[in-house]
């Protein structure tokens, strides 16, 4: 049984579509920032702070390692954490990747006013969005099922990944 893997840009609905589709396919959920919190003992934000992100991306990376020795999970990976080549094809490998996205405007919405969010915390936010998710694009088009949060609700999108993987019939 493949894993199901939540990957996408932050503010995507990646947790909370995650836990809920976790709980309609009765298998365990796995956020991978709130694993590395309970592992490091420390935020996100705090690790990005005090250690820098590269040591957050070595933890991410740390925790691929072990989360693809298991099958049957649904992972919402933290935004950046398929950028290290790596850990995509770690996580494709016993995984199908759906992708969530959602426009720069509906993003900014979603996390202005938020303090958590260590990537967006200097500058102008809107650029900030607008320039990491250029940068990312690329990668999040390589999964196998693209859901567009911007246009659907929390349960709309669990839907969406449902059909998708009743149609695989391989997961």
């Amino acid at each position: 049984m493949k894993n199901i893997v939540i990957i996408g840009f932050m503010a995507t609905g990646k947790s909370t579509v995650g836990r809920l589709l976790a709980q309609r396919l009765k298998r365990p959920f796995i956020d991978t920032d709130k694993k590395i919190e309970a592992v490091t003992g420390k935020t996100v934000a705090q690790i990005f702070a005090r250690d820098g992100e590269k040591r957050f991306r070595s933890e991410e990376n740390l925790l691929v390692k072990k989360l693809v020795l298991k099958k049957g999970l649904v992972i919402a990976t933290g935004g950046g954490m398929v950028l290290n080549p790596e850990n995509f094809r770690l996580l494709q490998e016993n995984g199908i990747l759906i992708a969530l996205t959602a426009s720069p405007d509906v993003i900014y919405q979603r996390v202005k006013g938020k303090k958590h969010r260590p990537l967006l915390a200097k500058g102008d936010l809107r650029e900030n969005i607008r320039t990491l998710l250029q940068e990312r694009e690329g990668i999040y088009q390589e999964a196998d099922l693209t859901v567009d949060t911007g246009t659907c609700s929390v349960y709309g999108a669990v839907n969406q990944i449902i059909s998708y993987l009743a149609e695989r019939k391989s997961f």
